[in-house]
């Protein structure tokens, strides 16, 4: 009968026996070892399978010293690069949290499953299921017999039950979804090869209340230099100081999760992905296609110095999609790749010619763009020009500083033609950048003659994308998911598709707003 055999011990245990039998050549010692042999069949996996912890961030730019950034240090997240590949064209499928993340745990795209819409499937009558026999990432590594876990928040816009993607306990809210109770390092000892994922705030790290504490460094505000879609105002330049501030408390973190990794002599065998789910929240960034909000930190870093493919210390600038990183974590693992995954093995299939990202309904505010990115252009579709860019958000609600302060220099007529336009009522239905002659999208080029074969090809490949892929975003959203977003926002929706359902079920507008200050509760079904 077979046992399970710690790695470690199981090599040791060869070791000892093949001594034994030459020293006494004993039958009994014979018939031991190849009884342990017999046991390689089920414990070979264990001792070849190597680790894969994603370190995943929220709302995070690459403004790390890996990346180039100077005015602030961030050594521990330098030393995963030194470790492994930087990407530096890494675009996410979405610029928010929720449907970049179930587009990055399913290897599809949020849109072909129905996933799109922020915070869907938060109840039972607006669940969205997954295809009968479709598994996610986290399902495929543990049908293969790793142990997985995701320390922090799912934010998943389909229904699920948790155990079958992650073996630990968890807390639910019922508008921000699950979320995995830490799983101590020194309980992994026992558990390779594992699947894991560790969340960290990145971004968030502003809202918590011991940040202002935390930061050891404060980045010099004098220095700081803003993209030129932003004002020189110090309420801007508070805002970026902010997410400075928090990337140095996130490279601290990073050391702390190595730091672990290692003492608890796991790490030799680990490959780290470090990622965002999307861009830092300021204007035109979170919430919107152009690269503040797509474009991500992503290093693949080799503390096993066995995965010849990650050449330690170099960069990639081939175009990366968020939709990777799932593929490729199974494609270490030598996992099979589901022929239905969008994902590609970033080691071994031909670099993207294009990254498709789309926005969906964020919260209440119901809207629908599309983008292409290839290497020298940004092609975006702006399907709602019916309404502008800068609809009523959530940030409205909550009095976002920053937010606040760009209506009011606009309505002071402070900002230059190029801040304006983002905050106009206007929105053109096409816009076109040459990413590399402008790379912060600040001239659309759409409507000039000389750009026309280039608007048309862009054009094209997100047609054909929208048709083979059948876009779920080109369909009205469920009733049901409206009607929670209206029962939660009330009075701030204002989009024309909630009128429907004011009518309809006259009252609920805002009878569900405790949600919002609803806590985690701990799960009752573990």
């Amino acid at each position: 009968m077979c046992f399970e055999i710690n790695p470690i011990l199981y090599k040791l245990q060869i070791l000892i026996f093949l001594i034994m039998m030459m020293k006494y050549k004993k039958t009994f010692f014979v018939a031991v070892f190849f009884g342990l042999l017999s046991c390689t069949s089920s414990n070979s996996f264990y001792l070849n399978k190597k680790n894969i912890l994603w370190v995943y961030l929220e709302d995070t730019a690459p403004l790390m010293g890996a990346y180039g950034e100077r005015l602030i240090e961030t050594p521990n997240i330098d030393k995963l690069a030194e470790n492994g590949v930087l990407y530096t064209n890494a675009f996410m499928p979405s610029p928010v949290c929720s449907a970049s993340r179930s587009t990055i745990i399913t290897g599809m795209m949020a849109t072909t499953l129905g996933l799109h819409n922020h915070h869907s499937s938060r109840t039972q009558e607006s669940e969205i299921k997954l295809p009968k026999e479709f598994k996610t990432i986290p399902e495929i590594f543990k049908k293969t017999g790793y142990f997985t876990f995701n320390n922090g928040k799912d934010d998943y816009n389909f229904s699920y039950n948790r155990h079958n993607l992650y073996s630990q306990e968890y807390k639910v809210h019922p508008l921000y979804g699950k979320l995995g109770l830490p799983i101590d390092f020194s309980e992994l000892t026992q558990k390779q090869p594992f699947f894991g994922q560790v969340q960290l705030s990145g971004g968030k790290e502003i809202f918590k209340k011991n940040f202002q504490n935390n930061i050891s460094s404060p980045v010099d505000r004098s220095k700081i230099k803003l993209p030129p879609y932003l004002p020189n105002n110090p309420v801007l330049i508070e805002e970026y100081a902010k997410h400075y501030d928090a990337i140095q408390i996130t490279d601290k973190r990073v050391g702390e999760i190595i730091n672990g990794l290692k003492e608890n002599k796991i790490l030799n065998n680990t490959i780290v992905f470090f990622f965002s789910d999307h861009g830092m929240r300021i204007t035109r960034n979170k919430q919107f296609l152009y690269d503040g909000g797509l474009n991500v930190p992503l290093i693949i870093a080799d503390f096993t110095n066995q995965f010849k493919p990650i050449l330690k210390g170099t960069s990639n600038g081939e175009l990366v999609s968020g939709l990777d990183i799932g593929a490729t974590s199974l494609a270490i693992a030598e996992i099979e790749i589901p022929d239905i995954m969008e994902g590609r093995n970033l080691f071994t299939d031909p670099p993207r010619d294009f990254v498709i990202s789309t926005r969906d309904r964020c919260d209440f505010t119901i809207d629908r763009i599309r983008s292409v990115r290839t290497k020298n252009f940004k092609y975006i579709k702006n399907f709602m020009t019916d309404r502008p860019y800068t609809q009523p958000t959530y940030m409205d609600v909550n009095g976002v500083e920053f937010v606040k302060t760009m209506r009011t220099l606009k309505e002071q007529g402070k900002l230059n033609s190029v801040q304006e336009r983002f905050l106009s009522d206007f929105r053109p239905s096409e816009e076109l950048y040459d990413i590399v002659n402008d790379p912060f999208e600040l001239k659309n080029l759409a409507s000039e003659q000389e750009y026309e074969l280039t608007l048309k090809e862009h054009a094209k490949i997100l047609e054909d994308w929208i048709l083979k892929t059948d876009d779920k975003g080109q369909y009205p959203e469920n009733e049901e998911n409206l009607k929670f977003m209206l029962e939660i926002w009330g009075d701030h929706v204002v989009n024309p598709e909630y009128e429907i359902l004011k009518n309809k079920y006259p009252g609920i507008a805002g009878s569900k707003k405790h949600i919002l200050k609803a806590q985690y509760q701990k799960s009752k079904d573990y």
